[in-house]
């Protein structure tokens, strides 16, 4: 027997497991602290390694769900455990996420309870020489989000992009692609805008282009974004630089932030390439 690979998510596995009963390779699930995959047949290992790489590179492709309509069965051996939403939420983020996240929150309805111009008093950006020492202006301008459907956009990525690189690579390597794009998103808005922005939009965009990179270059990392959603959000990038929906929109943290996101994750990669 060997072990071919491991999922955090038993789902994916087993639409794994599914297609390549459709070739006729037989893989089997052993569930443990994650869902390993194991080839009985090891004559067979380097056709699942190209498979499996396939697989990686698009997990959402429709033969893979056609796959497990054709081939999935209720004797898989996975057993799904049900989650109320609120553990849900909170099994796919870290300490981090959730830090970031509830400083949002709580400056969000500050800003509602007291007003928009007295917190950013309090967090923007130096609006002025003599504030340039205070140095949480740098990165307090995340905090703040001036519309509900502001902040739930941004918390909804945090949540999604965040949780997953804080599982998958630590909390260490979220602080720093937040601290490193939320300093030089921030300076990039500053410099087209002025000091009056907020959000956590910059980060977000950092996380969206790291995560996809990552996942281009080092699928074994489980950290991806479709492609579809990175198009998505180059589109909106695009849209908003021409003013499309006829709002304020920070264009210059949501490059800045993109641009970071690549640059950190082609650095986090280049070992990975090498050695393939």
């Amino acid at each position: 027997m060997l072990m071919i690979t491991s999922f955090a998510n038993p789902r994916v596995a087993q639409a794994f497991v599914d297609y390549m009963a459709t070739q006729g390779v037989i893989l089997t699930i052993q569930q443990h602290t994650q869902t390993d995959i194991w080839l009985a047949d090891e004559s067979q290992a380097s056709r699942v390694q190209d498979e499996l790489q396939r697989f990686l590179e698009n997990p959402a492709d429709p033969r893979y769900l056609a796959a497990s309509w054709q081939s999935g069965n209720t004797q898989s051996g996975l057993r799904y455990q049900r989650y109320p939403f609120l553990a849900t939420l909170k099994s796919n983020a870290g300490p981090f996420t959730w830090t970031i996240t509830v400083a949002c929150i709580a400056v969000f309805i500050l800003m509602n309870i007291v007003g928009d111009q007295a917190v950013m008093i309090w967090l923007a950006w130096p609006y002025d020489a003599e504030l340039q020492f205070e140095a949480w202006r740098y990165f307090t301008h995340i905090f703040m989000h001036f519309s509900l459907m502001h902040i739930l956009f941004n918390l909804l990525w945090w949540w999604y992009l965040g949780g997953m690189v804080e599982k998958r690579l630590g909390s260490g390597k979220l602080v720093v692609i937040t601290v490193i794009s939320a300093l030089l998103s921030g300076f990039m808005q500053h410099k087209f805008g002025g000091p009056w922005f907020g959000g956590l939009s910059g980060v977000v965009y950092a996380l969206m282009g790291y995560a996809w990179l990552r996942g281009e270059r080092d699928p074994q990392s489980g950290i991806f974004l479709q492609r579809g959603l990175i198009l998505f959000s180059l589109i909106w990038l695009v849209a908003g630089w021409f003013n499309v929906f006829g709002m304020s929109i920070a264009n210059g943290a949501h490059l800045a932030g993109l641009v970071v996101g690549l640059a950190m994750a082609f650095a986090d990669t280049l070992n990975v390439r090498k050695r393939t």
